[in-house]
C-alpha cells in the first residue's frame, strides 16, 4: 500500500506535536520555484502561544533533519495555528469554536450564519442573530446537515464589551 508524502509526515511529525500538548491539524507540502515549503498547523483546545509554537517548530525541525522524510532538496519550515477564518473539519474544531459567529453551508441548500453555543455528538446549538432590532432565534444542526462551516471574523461583537467592562 503506497503512502503519499503527507502521510509519511503525518505519522512522522504526529507524535512530537501531540508530545507538546498540541494536535496536528494539518500538513501541506508547496513548491515554491526550487525550494519547497512544508506547513504544519498545530492548535489546541485553550490555543497555541508563540513559545509552543516555537518549541514544537525546533523539535519538527530536529525530527526533520534525522530523516530523509523531506529528502534532499532544500526546504522551509513553517509551524503555525488555523487562521482566523478556519474551517471547521473536526468535532473538536466545532468544540474550539463555541461563541463565535460561524457561516454554515447547508446540505439542504443555502447558507446560515450563527454562533455556536453548545457542541454534542450529534450536532451543534446555535443562535442566529437578530437583525434589525430582532431578537435572536436558536436553531439546532444536526453534523449531517452540514456541508462546510468557517469561522466568521467579528470586529465589533457586543458580548466582549460587556466582558471587558466587567
Amino acid at each position: 500500500m503506497s503512502t503519499t508524502q503527507s502521510e509519511r509526515l503525518r505519522e512522522l511529525l504526529e507524535p512530537l506535536v501531540t508530545s507538546q500538548g498540541l494536535d496536528l491539524e494539518e500538513i501541506e507540502v508547496d513548491s515554491v520555484g526550487r525550494k519547497r515549503v512544508l506547513r504544519v498547523v498545530v492548535d489546541s483546545d485553550t490555543g497555541a502561544d508563540l513559545d509552543q509554537i516555537a518549541d514544537v517548530s525546533r523539535a519538527l525541525s530536529a525530527k526533520l533533519d534525522e530523516t530523509d522524510a523531506m529528502g534532499e532538496g532544500e526546504y522551509t519550515l513553517e509551524v503555525g495555528t488555523p487562521g482566523a477564518e478556519r474551517l471547521l473539519t473536526e468535532h473538536r474544531h466545532y468544540v474550539r469554536a463555541t461563541g463565535r459567529l460561524v457561516r454554515f453551508q447547508l446540505a439542504e441548500g443555502g447558507e446560515l450564519v450563527a454562533r455556536i453555543l453548545k457542541v454534542d455528538d450529534e450536532g451543534v446549538d446555535t443562535e442566529v442573530p437578530g437583525v434589525k432590532g430582532r431578537k435572536a432565534t436558536a436553531h439546532r444542526l444536526a453534523f449531517d446537515d452540514i456541508v462546510r462551516a468557517r469561522v466568521q471574523v467579528e470586529f465589533s461583537r457586543k458580548d466582549n464589551k460587556k466582558e471587558e467592562e466587567a
